[in-house]
């Protein structure tokens, strides 16, 4: 039975990861659902920046740790993850140039991200960021 199957290898049933992508805007740091699965949708993450490559980590972490950020609404439960905590949106702000966006529209940069599903970890390179105005979501401003 072995030399039969010989040379043949199992499908693996573990879907690919699709692309992780992180939105930084003038208020807000979006991490799309990929990035949450690679993380194994935590309930928290730590963001961590190296100033010499211009990168920005993303690894789970407990609520108990120093400087953990609210991130799965759902622990377990894979979305995208909006982090609105100033602190942090600086910090993250400060490696991209946000363009002047018009009235009613916001500016944001987007990176993609590399994976490493086994440390359950996404590293963001900001300097492969690309620049874009999308319109503001939301309720529209009464007029």
């Amino acid at each position: 039975m072995a030399s039969l199957l010989q040379g043949f290898e199992e499908v693996q049933l573990v879907k690919p990861v699709g692309k992780t992508v992180m939105t930084v805007t003038e208020t807000a740091i979006r991490f799309n659902k990929a990035t949450s699965e690679v993380l194994g949708s935590p309930a928290y993450v730590k963001v961590l920046i190296n100033e010499k490559t211009r990168q920005i980590a993303v690894t789970p972490t407990t609520a108990k740790a120093d400087n953990a950020i609210k991130f799965s609404k759902v622990a377990g439960t894979a979305s995208s993850a909006n982090i609105k905590e100033p602190t942090l949106v600086e910090a993250v702000k400060a490696f991209f140039t946000l363009p002047e966006a018009p009235e009613g529209e916001v500016a944001y940069q987007a990176v993609n991200g590399a994976a490493y599903p086994e440390n359950k970890t996404v590293i963001f390179d900001a300097d492969s960021a690309v620049s874009g105005i999308m319109k503001r979501r939301g309720r529209k401003k009464a007029a």
